[in-house]
């Protein structure tokens, strides 16, 4: 890797992760815990989120773990998930908001268009931060992680949360924003805009070219 202090820097495969952000039923899906027992006309809300997901993130985010895998990288998944079977470990915040996803339950499994590898990290996490409440930076490290590339649900909760705390531990942080998704395009736009100072941000088709590129 270069000495350059520039966040544009090429992805080494071997010191290069993809990390999922709560990619799975729950938040992801139609029917997942986080809609359950919304009205029809409440669920129109949530309209342009699954668009969006189904019409570009879920398909961008296919083509990056395809390239991922063939180039080498580790490719990692953060779902939240309760650790206990009451859900007592959840933070106060996941308590307060209502976010209760059962150990072992539909709701926790990684969407379908992206089913792990059977030797691939999945993170169960009790809080919106991966990097607070999952041993991910412990892990990295001793994959020797230096670069992180960052996409999923929703953008500006816990795909922005992880930006940050990425970049403030020392990796550089790449964002791939058409493999992310949230509730609006305005905010959309407007996380993609604040978060940018964190981190190289490229397009799924960018991205797949250089892992392609680098084999």
């Amino acid at each position: 890797m270069s000495d350059i202090l520039t966040r544009d820097i090429t992805i080494a495969p071997e010191h290069a992760a993809l990390v999922f952000i709560d990619v799975q039923n729950y938040a992801a899906h139609p029917d997942g815990g986080e809609f359950k027992g919304l009205s029809p006309a409440e669920k129109t809300k949530y309209d342009y989120y699954f668009e969006r997901l189904e019409s570009v993130a879920l398909p961008n985010m296919r083509r990056l773990q395809q390239a991922a895998r063939s180039a080498g990288l580790e490719v990692i998944y953060a779902v939240i998930e309760n650790l206990t079977a009451d859900g007592r470990d959840r933070s106060l915040d996941y308590k307060i908001s209502g976010i209760n996803v059962e150990k072992g339950s539909w709701d926790a499994q990684v969407c379908a268009t992206i089913t792990p590898g059977d030797d691939e990290i999945v993170l169960r996490k009790n809080s919106s931060n991966v990097f607070i409440s999952t041993n991910i930076d412990y892990l990295l490290r001793s994959l020797g992680i230096k670069q992180v590339i960052l996409c999923g649900v929703v953008t500006d909760q816990c795909v922005e949360s992880a930006v940050r705390d990425a970049c403030d531990l020392g990796y550089l942080v790449t964002l791939v924003p058409d493999a992310s998704a949230t509730y609006t395009a305005e905010r959309q736009e407007a996380s993609v805009k604040a978060i940018k100072g964190y981190c190289r941000q490229i397009s799924t088709e960018a991205l797949v070219a250089e892992l392609k590129a680098i084999r």
